[in-house]
């Protein structure tokens, strides 16, 4: 196999390899990483939760860099490709780049005929670690994948955990409630080292693993706030943990209303660093006006006004159905929605519902999804308002471009969902639309 030039080869080599696409334990991946010596030389943040984990790593990478640190950042899923799985120094990787990792790996694996089989999120997660691990870095930020406890990222002893808000998702892989998935969660925590609880109100297996590990606790609104008004924020740490302040700070370039709280935790992580990664209150300021990210309440112009967004949990979807409502008056707001069938959209749909008076339910291209038509049914068994539509589509393109044949130039349209259905709206870059109606 380790003749294979094309990334593509190797993704369906990876495919293919393990008889589970999910295999929660670490004792596999841990066995390849030791085989290959995967050691990182810097800092290493580790980024874990239901919801907020990418922009967190998007607003830690973005300070970073703007304090001269060579970075390196891994998050899953990825859009449209592959390679935006790892960035270097701010840049995705180049696909060509991975393939000698990915040999790296199998060459691992098969090591002496002892032959380790490893699932796709494994065997690509050690490729991308070994990447980053030769890149001579400064800091390496990780996006833990599932859970925390047995998550392939969780091999490494991080230098800093950071826990964003936690919410009911893959129940049937972490547990029924708030605090079976909280403690998985709190697996990547360390002795000693900080983590940082950026959940508001965080599940008490957090705080009392966090206890009995003897980890150095930073908990958001005890050790670490924030306060604002519509113009400027400010952060401040508590007195024992520094007592560190950023006043007159301008709101994230990431939109929404759960961006503050990502932005604290970022803060209290990089405040709990200071000795080792030392910033500049003029770095947090820039980094935090141009960080970017795509699929997270991003608002792209035009007419219709196009709104992007990966929730796809009840408390996603909760808070972009705030800020649907934040955004001001449409007469009609259009939405696209495709997810997969393991979820539990019934309140997802409940919740954003009274806001949509048209549905465009898609497929997806994975046989994880659910159907369009299912979708449309599930809509149809709780719907409240009987003045709204929904029709169902093979692909998220074959629904927007209805969705931009109905709409008029003043409406918005939302696309929400899974990965698989923002990335099916950006697969051909970003899209500007021009609705049909202009000249009327």
């Amino acid at each position: 196999m380790e003749h294979l030039t094309l990334l593509a080869d190797w993704l369906a080599h990876c495919e293919r390899l393990h008889p589970k696409s999910i295999d929660m334990g670490l004792d596999r991946v841990r066995a390849v990483a030791e085989r290959m010596g995967l050691k990182f030389d810097c800092p290493v943040i580790t980024v874990a939760g239901t919801n907020g984990k990418g922009s967190t790593c998007a607003m830690l990478e973005a300070i970073l860099m703007e304090s001269g640190y060579r970075t390196g950042v891994y998050t899953s899923p990825h859009l449209v490709h592959f390679e935006e799985r790892c960035r270097v120094r701010g840049d995705i990787v180049i696909a060509t780049d991975l393939v000698a990792h990915f040999a790296s790996v199998e060459r691992a694996r098969g090591q002496n005929g002892d032959e380790i089989s490893l699932t796709y999120f494994e065997f690509t997660t050690l490729a991308i670690l070994q990447l980053l691990a030769d890149a001579k870095l400064d800091v390496v930020i990780l996006e833990v994948g599932l859970g925390g406890r047995l998550d392939a990222v969780n091999i490494l002893d991080a230098d800093c955990a950071v826990i964003t808000s936690i919410d009911l998702d893959h129940m049937e892989l972490l547990g029924n409630d708030r605090e079976a998935i909280g403690f998985e969660k709190a697996g990547i925590m360390r002795a000693g080292r900080p983590v940082i609880v950026s959940d508001p109100v965080p599940p008490q297996s957090i705080l009392e693993h966090a206890a009995s590990l003897g980890a150095d606790l930073w908990r958001f609104g005890q050790d670490f706030n924030f306060s604002g008004d519509k113009l400027q924020w400010s952060w401040a740490a508590a007195k024992d943990k520094g007592g560190r302040r950023y006043a007159g700070l301008a709101y994230p370039a990431l939109r929404g209303v759960n961006q503050l709280v990502n932005a604290s935790g970022v803060l209290a992580a990089l405040t709990a660093l200071r000795e080792r990664l030392p910033i500049t209150a003029q770095a947090v300021r820039n980094g935090l006006s141009m960080v970017e990210l795509p699929g997270r309440f991003q608002i792209i112009p035009g007419q219709p006004t196009l709104v992007l967004d990966v929730a796809h949990n009840p408390h996603s979807v909760a808070a972009l159905t705030e800020n649907l409502d934040a955004m001001g008056f449409y007469p009609c707001t259009h939405a696209i929605f495709g997810a997969m069938a393991d979820k539990d959209v019934a309140p997802m749909l409940a919740r954003i519902g009274p806001l949509i008076d048209k549905w465009y339910f898609t497929d997806l291209p994975t046989p994880r999804a659910a159907s369009g038509e299912a979708l449309c049914a599930a809509w149809q068994a709780g719907n409240s308002r009987p003045d709204a539509t929904a029709n169902a589509y093979k692909t998220p393109e074959a629904a927007l471009a209805a969705a931009v044949l109905a709409a008029n130039p003043t409406d918005r349209i939302v696309v929400f969902g899974s990965f698989y259905t923002v990335g099916g709206i950006l697969k051909n870059g970003v899209p500007r639309l021009s609705a049909p109606h202009l000249s009327a």
